[in-house]
């Protein structure tokens, strides 16, 4: 079972959400146009609105379960200036990274009181909520499931199994939502993102 947000939290819970996804798939994007392919960047996909990275799926999970994912960024391996999977693997790596990067950006805005500015402590649950988010779709996202970035991130470190790895695609979402309903998610995924959303706390001196 799980609880729908309330019209307070939904209205918290979208922007954290929005900024997310939006940076994770820019990363994406602007690693691989800086390698050479600039198929992002002709699909308008090299933007920070966030409408254009959107899945519908992926956000309402995200909404109801805080797991989830966005519409994948194109990239052209074979445009990219260097061996297609290691160039994968480094424009795979830059989304969760950029995630990494947000929510070490809102612990420090936490330290230097920028959340005092929006009263009632909403800027303290909007500051919270982005780091959350942000490293839940950093660490989900790391999972080797395609089309999840982990599994580019594995057919780079394993280029003799890229083909088997790719080919899993189309058992990717039944996989996800089998780990997500058999409480894997659960019971492996949650405590590395307290794990990690603890190390940000302490960093922006957050106290709860």
């Amino acid at each position: 079972m799980f609880n729908l947000p309330s019209l307070t939290e939904l209205a918290l819970l979208l922007p954290a959400i929005l900024i997310g996804l939006t940076f994770h798939e820019f990363a994406h994007g602007w690693v691989a146009d800086r390698l050479g392919d600039s198929t992002a960047r002709n699909q308008g996909r090299l933007t920070l609105n966030p409408i254009a990275h959107i899945d519908p799926m992926g956000f309402l999970m995200l909404i109801l379960f805080r797991f989830g994912w966005a519409k994948p960024v194109p990239v052209n391996p074979y445009n990219l200036r260097m061996d297609p999977a290691k160039g994968m693997l480094m424009v795979s790596l830059a989304g969760p990274a950029a995630n990494i990067l947000v929510a070490l950006a809102a612990a420090l805005l936490w330290r230097l009181g920028i959340h005092d500015l929006i009263p009632y402590g909403y800027g303290a649950i909007l500051l919270i909520l982005i780091i959350q988010i942000n490293v839940v779709l950093a660490i989900f996202n790391l999972l080797p499931v395609p089309p999840l970035d982990g599994s580019k991130i594995l057919a780079g470190l394993f280029p003799s199994q890229a083909k088997f790895i790719y080919g899993m695609e189309t058992y990717g979402m039944v996989i996800l939502l089998l780990l997500m309903f058999t409480g894997f998610i659960g019971k492996v995924l949650w405590p590395v993102v307290n794990l990690v959303v603890g190390i940000f706390k302490f960093i922006g001196g957050i106290p709860y």
